[in-house]
């Protein structure tokens, strides 16, 4: 069969198919107003920074039992904010022991020094955009940005770790001198014990196997480890909240309360010491400013 089409009859063709992709492809992000907030959050669909007009954090005099991880990420974060050289942090450890709390309170307490700093938030999801955020924030040199991912971890087959080599590493370009990357988890390597034991148990080369994965952790220059707390330290935890919102109990009262809430709960923990007080201060009738 003959063909029909010519190099010159293929020329309309292609013009309306690039045309028609064109119109498919989401909008170029317009260059963000970084004057609109102190915080941001990133997002995908279509890629944009929402400005955070209120950040939900507490006071960094509240975060109790984590004084030596407090004091070194509120040091590296000056710095940082200061044009000095600065690591970037994986905070790890138990759950609701106040890393994510840590972080946001940091840059809060960062901001009332009068040095100039904003928040990014970067959902785990968003991890595979994040070389065109780290492109918008290039662009603007005369900001400081702490780039924030909440909760991160990846699973056996879960390829997102990659792009975050282009936030640790930053590739050939190297990461932008005006961005620090600061990352919350649960788990001390990123993904879990058994699937790292399975890889090593099962691969050719059991040492290469999850090499690449592990030693992402260690692309951070700071670890800071968070550990369950004491029940001293939950109790002074709570009485921190009642100073700092003036609830007024009993010392009698609050500990045998609170003990009897951490008992229906199993644990002990910021996060269940928060919880304990916010049931106590409705009880008692008292409003928590948000």
């Amino acid at each position: 069969m003959t063909d029909k089409l010519s190099g010159g009859d293929l020329a309309p063709q292609l013009t309306r198919i690039a045309a028609a992709l064109e119109r498919m492809a989401p909008a170029p992000l317009p260059d963000p107003d970084f004057t609109a907030a102190e915080a941001f959050v990133w997002a995908s669909g279509p890629e944009r920074l929402d400005p955070v007009p209120h950040v939900s954090r507490v006071d960094i005099s509240l975060l109790v039992g984590v004084d030596r991880s407090r004091d070194t990420l509120l040091e590296n974060t000056r710095h940082f904010a200061r044009g000095l050289p600065a690591n970037n942090a994986l905070l790890w450890g138990a759950r609701g022991m106040g890393k994510s709390s840590l972080v946001k309170a940091a840059h809060a307490q960062i901001l009332a020094e009068g040095l100039s700093l904003k928040i990014v938030e970067l959902a785990r999801e968003d991890l595979p955009t994040v070389a065109r955020l780290l492109s918008h924030l290039r662009a603007a040199p005369e900001q400081r940005f702490l780039l924030f991912c909440d909760d991160l971890s990846f699973s056996h087959d879960d390829q997102h770790y990659k792009s975050l080599k282009a936030v640790l590493d930053g590739g050939i370009s190297g990461r932008p001198e005006n961005v620090l990357f600061y990352a919350t988890s649960n788990r001390r390597h990123l993904m879990p014990r058994d699937m790292i034991e399975n890889e090593r148990s099962s691969a050719i080369n059991p040492g290469e196997a999850v090499e690449e994965k592990v030693s992402l952790s260690d692309r951070f220059g700071l670890w800071l480890g968070f550990h369950p707390c004491s029940q001293d330290e939950y109790l002074a935890m709570i009485r921190g909240y009642c100073d700092a919102h003036g609830v007024t109990v009993s010392p009698e009262r609050l500990r045998a309360e609170a003990i009897e809430w951490q008992a229906t709960r199993g644990s002990r923990s910021g996060r269940v010491a928060w919880q304990f007080f916010c049931d106590l201060a409705a009880r008692e009738g008292v409003t928590l400013a948000v």
